[in-house]
């Protein structure tokens, strides 16, 4: 079993630069409407734009609500922890936590929001704890 995110976005140009500036990942569809973000040949992420008439995705929810993802957090552990900082402090993404400890984990966390407000979780690899 693969897990196969999919969140609506703004612009998902925009969205799919953010994201493989941030991450290190690449296209594996591009468009103005959907996108998938792949890494090693894994899908990582799909972005759809918002208002797109699409009855296969109907339960999408509502662009109009300006809180995306209440009890939703897009966690991606990383095996440059301390390049993925670097990337996301280039791309002036708004900090929600900085680097951390996470004992119960036993790895490095960061937390941030992209731009479309969704947080975003950066985690070590278990065990890459200083």
């Amino acid at each position: 079993m693969r897990v196969q995110p999919l969140i609506a976005v703004r612009d998902v140009e925009a969205s799919s630069r953010w994201y493989q500036s941030l991450l290190g990942c690449k296209s594996g569809h591009g468009g103005r409407e959907y996108e998938q973000l792949v890494a090693e040949g894994e899908l990582l992420l799909q972005l759809h734009a918002w208002g797109v008439e699409d009855d296969e995705h109907a339960h999408m929810g509502d662009p109009s609500i300006k809180s995306r993802g209440n009890g939703v957090l897009l966690w991606f552990q990383v095996d440059d922890f301390d390049a993925a900082i670097a990337r996301a402090r280039n791309l002036q993404a708004e900090i929600l936590e900085e680097p951390h400890v996470n004992t119960s984990a036993n790895h490095r966390e960061f937390w941030l929001c992209d731009p479309d407000g969704y947080v975003v979780v950066l985690a070590s690899r278990p065990g890459t704890v200083d």
